[in-house]
């Protein structure tokens, strides 16, 4: 009986993973916890115990990737790559790396371009941009830091071309260390615009 029920629960699990993928590729959606919170609501399972992983959730949104993105996910990528290419070559005084899914190749109609920027002076980047005219806005994100703490990072959200390139100010000690991926608690990985350029070569067909 334990393993029947074990089966059972795998097997929700993993329809709530598909249908949190399915949630987050068709209808914007960027949390993964109200994603899978949602699709547990649609399956009338519970919304407190037994949910899948980021992990789970971001296996299954590569399958639904594969089997329905097709040609014009692939150009959105490399789309939005060239886009994060102009913008670290604009900022790149401020050593901008590129994160999430532009950089991971997970990145669809809904994602945005995230940079981190380094600074001294926490006000560098927002004079640059101010002296540049380019508009702005402003936001201020929580995160779970590798210690388990709770840290707030200040976003400049810049809008073009219906295009949404974030900017995330690394300043101080939380420089040092990537933030943590909110897939796997991990370092994330920052691609440098030499890796992205190569990143790119490496994608785009022979002739």
């Amino acid at each position: 009986m334990p393993n029947r029920q074990n089966a059972r629960s795998q097997r929700l699990r993993q329809t709530i993973a598909a249908e949190a993928a399915r949630i987050m590729s068709t209808e914007g959606q960027r949390s993964y916890l109200l994603a899978k919170q949602k699709a547990a609501e649609r399956l009338g399972a519970s919304t407190r115990k037994g949910l899948p992983s980021n992990a789970e959730i971001e296996q299954e949104l590569k399958n639904w990737q594969l089997l329905f993105g097709g040609e014009q996910r692939e150009d959105r990528l490399l789309e939005l790559r060239e886009v994060a290419i102009s913008a670290m070559r604009f900022l790149a005084e401020f050593r901008p790396r590129l994160v999430g899914p532009v950089a991971d190749g997970t990145a669809d109609q809904f994602s945005r371009i995230s940079l981190h920027l380094f600074a001294d002076d926490p006000d560098a980047v927002v004079h640059f941009l101010m002296e540049q005219q380019v508009s702005f806005d402003q936001e201020r994100r929580r995160i779970r830091w590798h210690d388990g703490s709770q840290r707030h990072v200040d976003v400049l959200v810049i809008e073009k071309n219906h295009d949404i390139v974030e900017l995330v100010l690394m300043l101080g000690r939380d420089a040092l260390q990537a933030q943590p991926s909110p897939i796997d608690g991990r370092p994330q990985n920052r691609l440098s615009l030499s890796e992205l350029e190569a990143l790119i070569n490496q994608s785009s067909p022979k002739p």
